[in-house]
């Protein structure tokens, strides 16, 4: 092979990637608020679940963007794990329409000539003002890719007539028997990781394939390789992820390890049912002995394409019909395998939703950050617990605890803030819907709103440690006025994660009920603090111990005007947009 040619082939492979993922990218900004629905909604029975995965990943040509919304949902409680299994399973069958359509309008119809013509209708559609508009021309545009690349791969790969060298190589590797099956299998998995990619390690099977590069029966045990290969690529990506991503990865490569277990033990026979399903359609028989590809267009070239791609759907759904049986005890078995953290303390100081690896779909990774935002704000009201505990301790011991915890909640709170900052900057830096702008620019804000309400925890441990240093405390009457006000605080929290959670399912209204919380605290606070100030008039109060307790005061009204800011953040990009 010349470098010109390699590096052609390489060129090629980029373009079907980029094309893979661009047409994956517009179907999902054109679709994905109704995939979120769908797959909530239609989960209910394994059965229902596998058809829900099976519709999705047919629909976005991409299991890795199906499983990311099933573990975002699974951290959601949205779905049990044994519903996410029963949906990873329909996943795998999906992912097999990509081979069925390079196949078939790849190698059986040349699409290319249709390619660069329908780029043009792709390039006015993005060009239009309207944005659902722009998602369609942006699948147009990734659909033209990946079959331009298709077919630059073909053309690039060299003719066996002119590097017989090639074909020796290859069949030096096909004379072990069962231990070529072996080989071959490895091949596809390592090509799959390499790629993080089974659709385009099928797509160079079935080149492979065609130009007759290898036999039907090695292309197959790639094709089984490639199952493994596309587990191994979800369990790098869930291994700094959370105990569900870790689970919801291994209950994947349970399910294709076991099927590639038993297509190996019947691979013969396996390969007879796939070879007698291509004679129905009136092809040759691609399993029967002696079976060559000499041309792609041919009878025979058809034959071999079509009996890989019905060998990687019978794989998936056999398999599904199998485990489908079995949801529990492969629930089981990964719980058992992925322990739950023993120390939930320092668990819950983690990012739950967004650490599953690296960003793969940003269009729906606003769901991972949102899930992760509500996390964060039941964290921060978690702090606001240790603060109440801390204005009504009196044993220093246990205050000094109560402090380090406030110290260590606003130090987790700036850390959690980066993360997902962090992750909304990977999300922007990606092609994203003009609505799914508007939602991550008010993630920043709200994170930053919470980022102060740690901050404002902290003050009050540090308000709290002076009056201790100079020997001052409270009385009966203002450590109950404190508590109430820290209760009201407590309440807009709860109003205010209510209407997180409504924005996140898509059923917000109106944000009342937070302007009532905040009018609460705003009235409270200026009562406690004209009576304060009356007391101290009136010679009633020391008045070190009246500033301490009415700075107090001011940090919990300015926790509610965090609080009351989030709910406006969520208002403008959930109601009014």
């Amino acid at each position: 092979m010349e470098i010109l040619q390699i590096f052609t082939l390489l060129g090629a492979l980029g373009m079907f990637l980029y094309g893979m993922n661009m047409m994956s990218s517009g179907l999902q900004k054109a679709s994905g608020d109704k995939l979120r629905g769908f797959l909530s909604a239609m989960t209910s029975k394994p059965f229902k679940g596998v058809l829900t995965g099976l519709g999705i990943t047919s629909v976005i040509q991409s299991s890795s963007a199906t499983t990311v919304m099933v573990v975002s949902f699974v951290n959601a409680g949205l779905l049990t794990l044994a519903q996410a299994i029963s949906v990873i399973m329909g996943a795998n069958i999906g992912t097999t329409v990509t081979a069925w359509l390079v196949s078939w309008l790849g190698f059986k119809a040349d699409i290319s000539i249709l390619a660069v013509p329908l780029m043009a209708l792709g390039f006015l559609f993005s060009n239009s003002k309207k944005n659902q508009r722009q998602n369609i021309g942006e699948l147009i545009v990734g659909f033209c890719l990946l079959f331009l690349g298709l077919s630059f791969m073909k053309e690039s790969v060299p003719d066996l007539n002119e590097t017989p060298q090639v074909l020796e190589f290859v069949k030096t590797w096909s004379s072990y028997g069962f231990g070529s099956v072996l080989i071959f299998l490895a091949f596809g998995t390592v090509l799959t990781l390499v790629l993080q990619s089974s659709s385009a390690t099928m797509a160079i099977t079935l080149i492979m394939l065609s130009m007759g590069w290898i036999p039907f029966d090695m292309a197959c045990a790639m094709v089984l390789g490639e199952n493994i290969g596309t587990t191994i690529t979800a369990n790098i990506a869930a291994s700094v992820g959370n105990t569900q991503a870790k689970r919801a990865a291994m209950s994947h490569t349970i399910f294709n390890v076991f099927g590639v277990i038993w297509a190996l033990i019947l691979f013969k026979p396996f390969l007879a049912v796939v070879g007698f399903l291509i004679e129905l359609f009136g092809l040759p028989n691609p399993a029967a002995e002696g079976f060559v590809v000499s041309n792609p267009v041919s009878p025979e070239g058809t034959a071999a394409l079509y009996g890989l791609s019905m060998l990687h759907t019978l794989f998936n759904s056999i398999n599904t019909m199998i485990l489908v049986w079995f949801i529990k005890y492969i629930e089981k078995a990964v719980v058992w395998i992925i322990k739950t953290p023993k120390n939930q303390e320092s668990e819950i100081f983690k990012l739950k939703y967004i650490s599953a690896g690296p960003l793969a779909t940003p269009e729906l990774a606003t769901e991972q950050a949102f899930n992760e935002i509500i996390h964060f704000a039941e964290i921060s009201r978690k702090g606001l617990g240790y603060a109440k505990m801390a204005i009504n301790e009196n044993n220093a011991d246990r205050f000094e605890e109560l402090r380090n915890k406030l110290v260590k909640y606003e130090e987790i709170s700036d850390r959690i803030e980066y993360e997902i900052a962090t992750f909304l900057n990977a999300v922007s830096a990606g092609d994203i819907s003009e609505a799914t702008s508007v939602k991550v620019k008010a993630m920043y804000k709200i994170i930053g709103e919470l980022e102060s309400l740690g901050d404002a925890g902290e003050n009050i441990s540090r308000i709290l440690s002076r009056k201790n240093i100079h020997k001052k405390s409270f009385d009966a009457t203002a450590i109950k006025h404190l508590e109430n006000m820290a209760d009201a605080v407590d309440n807009a929290y709860g109003a205010m994660i209510e209407n997180l959670e409504a924005a996140h399912k898509g059923s917000l209204v109106d944000i009342s009920n937070s302007y009532n919380a905040e009018d609460r605290i705003n009235d409270m606070r200026n009562n406690l603090r004209d009576a304060e100030i009356e007391d101290i008039e009136n010679g009633g109060k020391n008045y070190q111990t009246s500033v301490y307790y009415m700075d107090i005061l001011n940090e919990l009204e300015c926790m509610g005007d965090f609080i009351i800011n989030i709910s406006q953040d969520i208002k403008r990009a959930f109601i009014e947009r």
